[in-house]
């Protein structure tokens, strides 16, 4: 499997759609998951260059996380922007990493990357807790490249 239109169905799209919504009821943070074929670049590079170009970093909280996978390479990555780092712990996102990564060598992918995302939602929870002046700042879909 190589082709990122491959990579998921329609339903699995739409359930971790549904995922980042779940999560994000929680919390202020915004959660995105960006898919592409190949990155040339460090993984981690890649995903920070995803971050700015999806304009990820223009939340009012600095709150968005990236949840970046390059298909082909079998390789992801998780990127949370200023605001969060200022706030957590340098291993923050290992469990979420763990987790992930768990379901992916099983070839699971949606169960990775949903469980990942509600994951990541609890422990942005303690941080960035969710506020009923809260506004929805990026788009929950699956971006693609």
């Amino acid at each position: 499997m190589s082709k990122v239109e491959d990579f998921l169905n329609p339903e699995q799209e739409q359930q971790i759609v549904d995922a980042i919504r779940i999560a994000e009821k929680t919390t202020s943070g915004e959660i995105r998951v960006h898919l592409e074929k190949h990155t040339e670049i460090d993984v981690l590079e890649r995903a920070v260059e995803v971050f700015h170009w999806l304009k990820m970093d223009n939340t009012i909280q600095r709150n968005g996380v990236l949840i970046y996978v390059a298909v082909e390479d079998r390789s992801f990555a998780i990127y949370g922007d200023k605001g969060i780092n200022a706030v957590v712990k340098e291993n923050f996102w290992q469990n979420t990493k763990e987790l992930i990564l768990h379901h992916f060598k099983e070839a699971n992918f949606t169960k990775g990357l949903t469980e990942g995302i509600l994951l990541a939602g609890k422990e942005l929870q303690t941080y960035f807790p969710w506020d009923h002046n809260d506004t929805n700042e990026l788009s929950n879909e699956i971006s693609k490249g």
